[in-house]
């Protein structure tokens, strides 16, 4: 790996970090767009109604996954 390289990854890996929050927060994004165009493609709803279809739901998975990465941890911490 170039100086480069390892000066981008861990800029990266400095603002990602490694919460449960930050996880989220990645998941939800990529999740907005992933609905978007598979609501797009398979209803051939408008692009608007697929937009706010995509950005609804997702965030309501967003917290449950959240929710469940917390909790997760935690049991994972009780079993040790």
């Amino acid at each position: 790996m170039t100086e480069f390289q390892a000066g981008i990854y861990n800029a990266v890996r400095n603002i990602v970090g490694y919460s449960s929050a930050t996880l989220a927060a990645i998941y939800t994004i990529g999740h907005i767009f992933i609905a978007m165009i598979c609501t797009y493609l398979i209803t051939g709803a408008t692009l608007e109604l697929a937009a706010t279809n995509a950005i609804v739901e997702p965030c309501v998975n967003g917290v449950w996954f959240y929710i469940l990465h917390r909790a997760y941890d935690s049991f994972r911490k009780e079993a040790k």
